[in-house]
């Protein structure tokens, strides 16, 4: 979920960013769901975060219905960090190369 700075108290439609992705020129081309996929994987592959953080930040259920059942845990702090390490990255990778394009409000 993504709260929408628009709606007070209240999230964006699930195809608000699908149609962003659109008027930026991605139809067929990238997907909110592939944006998922890639967080995921970078995320795996660091070996900084415990998997059951990742997990429940992609807001994945417990396959395992007694652990489902008995483990509430939500690991707020450490997904706080794991989602700020992702940040970071993402910020530094674009100003390596100077790619940061601003995005617009469409006219």
């Amino acid at each position: 979920m993504i709260w929408s700075p628009l709606m007070s108290g209240r999230c964006m439609s699930s195809n608000t960013m699908l149609y962003a992705l659109y008027r930026m020129g991605y139809h067929g081309r990238a997907t909110t769901h592939g944006f998922r996929g890639v967080a995921s994987t970078i995320l795996n592959e660091s070996n900084l975060f415990n998997r059951d953080w990742i997990e429940r930040q992609l807001a994945h259920v417990e396959r395992n219905e007694v652990r489902r059942a008995y483990n509430a845990a939500e690991w707020m702090p450490d997904r706080r960090r794991m989602m700020q390490w992702r940040t970071d990255r993402i910020t530094a990778m674009a100003l390596e190369d100077d790619k940061i394009v601003p995005l617009s409000r469409a006219s």
